[in-house]
């Protein structure tokens, strides 16, 4: 069965290959029956692609361990749940699960635009199908998913018990979805510099995708760090690893690009700067798995080094040129239709924020990159711990989040300075009382936090303000009292701007709980005795022994942990744990976590004496770190809601559209890339 699956791979590096040359030339030249073959050629590697996957999950579920990677990654004992994800736990098996998604993306893309973009769509093709080959190459050639052990052991390595967490079967898809889902938006980009069709029509036909990638990308983030905080037990979620790097700053980039598409889509402006912003994203998303497979830089997320780091480079590099030499060739036709109509405006705003979101990007990339570049001119090993970041971030992103609040505020091309200040007055005072609060509340920092959460109050403020106003006037249009209709008959006519105001509003929520759980956080470690107790806030923690838990996995010492409130009522028993696995050298740490709206109590056994009489804790309080995650479902909510518009933003859109067509007296085409 395995034969199959790798006889239908090196099948599809070959028909990838055919697809390419078909599509390019077939497009290039107008050859319809040369198109029509490449364009089978495409779907045919992605039905190899889905075969041979289709058997390495087959081999994965069976337990054919005669395989090299399902002895590595799994073992007779293994949940089916976490043996479905070991698919994508190994190096091999993410290369493919790449090319899977991809070549799912490539049967999507063809059929979703079978009657538009045929100009671009043998270009887009080409690329999807190349990029495609390139990752079974790597999964089959460069490395072998399907290579098999000498002798056929009786039972399998088993699952990295940090990968045994629910986290697996969403973080790493979610990410790769992301990833993935921006190389549609990218290879249209191409096509339309290639084909010098660069009005906006390609942009508003991506639509849908750029806003998948960004939600997958969001997602993938945001249960990264909860994946982190439940399992590493060390008591955070973000710790700016290179990896954790590695998927922030193409979701950085890509914020900024659907900010920017907007000044395009309405005003003509910011071509080439988008054309940018959509290569950049896409190079990011490659870099990210370059530096995971490359082993370059040291990260708890890595994959062992390998040769597989060149190609991806040479990839890397391969794009770059090729986007470069594009732009400048057409740099002619990606001038702006119009300018900025005055400083204050909200194209000025947007522009502001696409700005502070690359120089994120760009302070991001470069702690990342800092230890590479030392090591390679002077030879000294070199490393960027998080204050570096938190430093240069800090600032940036309390500038994004004010420019939340004043955004919504501005009117486009020209805005008035009194309508914008008295607009401005009631968020404003909101936010200075948020400021007070903060204050009040002991965040004597007031960098740290009171400025900050005086701007999160803000741009709340704002938000429901101009949600209030909308509700308001359309009750009145529609002349009912009943406000619960009028915004849902508002927020279906225009899901993109009112999913976007739920997206901002998810990033508030989200940016008080890192306020809340950095800066009024609190940390205890103690060692405590059989029946003795200590007191870390409001609550008081009694040690009542330790015991040992046999499984057929794995043997665990757990420690018995009652929790008091200030009125010594008890309110909880933790049970934090050390676990020995089989094949593991060193022990795993399983944290006890007491989670409410206001705080954490986060529980983390250190150690203990040969009979348990006393025990080593680490016990923090982490205050409104929910808040993070409930601002990670309000914010994955607001992008759904967005990513959807409805019939009557449809039909607008396309109105639009047609006037701009019509007003440019339908403008000749101009030239392909061969042809000038």
């Amino acid at each position: 069965m395995s034969e199959v699956g790798y006889i239908a791979l090196i099948v599809g590096i070959v028909v990838s290959a055919y697809a390419v040359f078909a599509l390019v030339i077939g497009g290039w030249k107008g050859y319809p029956e040369l198109l029509a073959s490449g364009k089978n050629a495409a779907l045919a590697v992605a039905g190899l692609v889905v075969l041979g996957s289709a058997i390495l999950f087959y081999s994965l579920l069976v337990h054919d361990f005669s395989l090299t990677y399902v002895y590595d990654y799994t073992s007779s004992d293994l949940s089916p749940l976490y043996t479905i994800s070991a698919f994508w736990a190994g190096q091999e098996g993410s290369l493919l699960f790449w090319a899977l998604l991809l070549s799912i993306f490539i049967f999507i893309v063809s059929w979703q635009f079978r009657e538009r973009q045929k100009e671009l769509m043998p270009y887009v093709l080409a690329i999807m199908t190349g990029l495609a080959g390139f990752f079974i190459a790597m999964s089959t050639l460069v490395t072998n998913v399907f290579a098999k052990e000498a002798t056929v052991p009786t039972q399998g390595y088993g699952l990295n018990p940090l990968l045994q967490n629910p986290g697996m079967m969403f973080h790493p898809p979610t990410l790769y979805l992301g990833y993935v889902g921006v190389t549609v938006p990218f290879a249209f980009g191409i096509a339309a510099l290639i084909t010098g069709r660069l009005n906006d029509k390609w942009i508003r036909d991506t639509r849908s995708w750029i806003l998948l990638a960004w939600f997958f990308l969001t997602l993938g983030n945001i249960i990264g760090g909860q994946w982190a905080y439940t399992e590493l037990g060390w008591g955070g979620y973000w710790a700016w690893d290179p990896v954790e790097n590695s998927s922030l700053m193409p979701w950085l980039t890509l914020t900024a690009f659907m900010h920017s598409v907007m000044i395009q889509q309405r005003r003509g402006m910011f071509k080439v700067w988008n054309i940018a912003l959509i290569v950049i994203t896409f190079g990011l998303s490659l870099f990210g798995t370059y530096l995971v497979r490359s082993g370059v830089l040291s990260s708890v997320h890595s994959f062992a080094p390998s040769s597989l780091g060149t190609y991806f480079m040479l990839l890397i590099i391969g794009v770059v040129i090729l986007s470069v030499i594009l732009v400048v060739d057409r740099f002619p036709m990606l001038r702006g239709e119009s300018d900025f109509g005055s400083v204050v405006s909200r194209e000025s705003s947007f522009l502001l924020n696409n700005l502070v979101l690359a120089g994120s990007a760009f302070a991001v990339f470069w702690g990342t990159v800092y230890p590479l570049i030392a090591q390679a001119l002077q030879g000294k090993t070199v490393s960027v711990d998080a204050t570096f970041f938190n430093t240069f971030n800090g600032p940036i992103f309390l500038v994004l989040v004010v420019l939340m609040g004043v955004c919504p505020l501005i009117a486009w091309q020209k805005a008035s300075a009194d309508k914008l200040l008295r607009k401005i007055g009631f968020p404003a005072v909101v936010g200075v009382v948020a400021g007070v609060v903060a204050y009040v509340l002991g965040a004597r920092e007031i960098y740290a936090a009171t400025i900050p959460i005086m701007a999160c109050g803000f741009v709340a403020a704002t938000l429901l303000y101009e949600f209030g106003r909308g509700v308001w006037a359309n009750s009145r249009r529609l002349g009912t009292a009943n406000l619960l209709r009028a915004a849902g008959n508002m927020v279906a006519r225009n899901k993109p701007r009112y999913g976007g105001y739920l997206v901002h509003m998810g990033i508030i929520l989200l940016v008080v709980g890192v306020i809340g759980s950095t800066t009024y956080k609190v940390e205890k470690d103690v060692t405590l005795s059989k029946g003795q107790t200590t007191t870390i806030g409001g609550y008081t923690l009694k040690y009542e022994g330790l015991s040992q838990v046999q499984t057929t996995a794995n043997e665990a010492y757990e420690a018995k942990v009652v929790v008091y409130n200030q009125a010594g009522q008890q309110i909880d028993t933790m049970l934090p744990k050390k676990e020995m696995y089989q094949n593991q050298d060193q022990p795993y740490t399983e944290v006890a976590i007491r989670s409410t709206l206001s705080e954490d109590l986060y529980l983390i056994l250190g150690g203990w004496d040969t009979n348990g009489a006393s025990a080593t804790f680490k016990v923090l309080i982490n205050p409104l770190i929910m808040w993070i995650w409930i601002g990670g479902v309000v914010l994955s909510l607001g992008a759904l809601i967005s990513m959807w518009p409805g019939r009557q933003e449809a039909r607008r859109l396309e109105s639009r559209f047609a006037r701009e067509l019509a007003a440019r007296k339908e403008a000749p085409r101009q030239p392909a890339l061969s042809e000038s």
